[in-house]
């Protein structure tokens, strides 16, 4: 087995309930060193409780849960909220995590806002406000991120920046990432795997195969689009295109 390819966590036959409820059944998942694998679903569809559980913070009601040894997890949350009479910048948020103001700076340069070091986080933008939590989990030097709605309130050109960020953390940290979404324009097409989530898993494999199973087009309707963005241009933080070769973009519908 490479390194690549080693599991860092394997759940198998998940089940979790509240009150007489049953939230996830028979959920099986597992999780290599250097794949996205993202999780879809509707509202209610036990998304948040499968993070829980990925996480350690809830135990299922049945099945288990292995890990690899020493396993980092680094956590993105979906928002953050904050007094906004707190007075907080963005270098000692991240102190509240890592006192070792060079690592957070090394952090904050891997996701493009070193700048904002001594910027107030209430004055940060929604893309800029995401990559700060996500400088944040790498504070860990994770071997696995979760990532809970990881471009929640950051517009189109701003959520395929982020995606391409997150797509080189990957590669340079050989982390296996775990993505919660309920977004599918973009997402689709930056992830490797795609698991469709509504209690249990009602389909899962490529976003190509994903997109075109019966259980997802019930779901989502057979029109969702997946969206392919050809590089040959630069970004800035927000997106703006600041160096263009005749770029193409693609929308194929499923």
């Amino acid at each position: 087995m490479t390194p690549q390819s080693r599991p860092l966590l394997t759940l198998r036959g998940i089940e979790k309930g509240y009150r007489n409820k049953t939230v996830l059944r028979h959920v099986d998942l597992t999780l290599v060193a250097g794949q996205i694998l993202t999780l879809i679903g509707p509202n209610g569809a036990g998304k948040t409780t499968l993070v829980k559980i990925v996480l350690g913070l809830l135990a299922p009601d049945t099945g288990t849960v292995s890990r690899a040894a020493g396993l980092r997890i680094g956590y993105m949350p979906q928002k953050l909220a904050l007094d906004a009479t707190l007075p907080l910048n963005v270098g000692r948020f991240l102190q509240l995590a890592e006192p070792d103001i060079n690592l957070c700076r090394a952090s904050l340069d891997e996701t493009g806002i070193l700048h904002l070091i001594d910027h107030p986080v209430q004055g940060l933008s929604g893309g800029e406000t995401q990559r700060m939590l996500l400088a944040r989990a790498l504070l860990r030097k994770p071997d696995l991120l979760v990532l809970d709605e990881p471009v929640q309130g950051v517009d189109v050109a701003g959520q395929e920046a982020l995606y391409l960020l997150i797509n080189r953390i990957r590669h340079r940290l050989n982390c296996a990432i775990l993505m919660v979404s309920h977004d599918l324009h973009l997402v689709m097409a930056a992830t490797d795997e795609v698991i469709c989530l509504n209690g249990h898993i009602c389909c899962h494999g490529s976003p190509e195969h994903v997109s075109n199973d019966p259980a997802f087009v019930e779901l989502f309707g057979s029109r969702t689009a997946l969206y392919t963005h050809h590089h040959d241009h630069h970004h800035d933080l927000d997106a703006t295109i600041v160096e263009e070769h005749n770029p193409v973009v693609e929308r194929t519908d499923a």
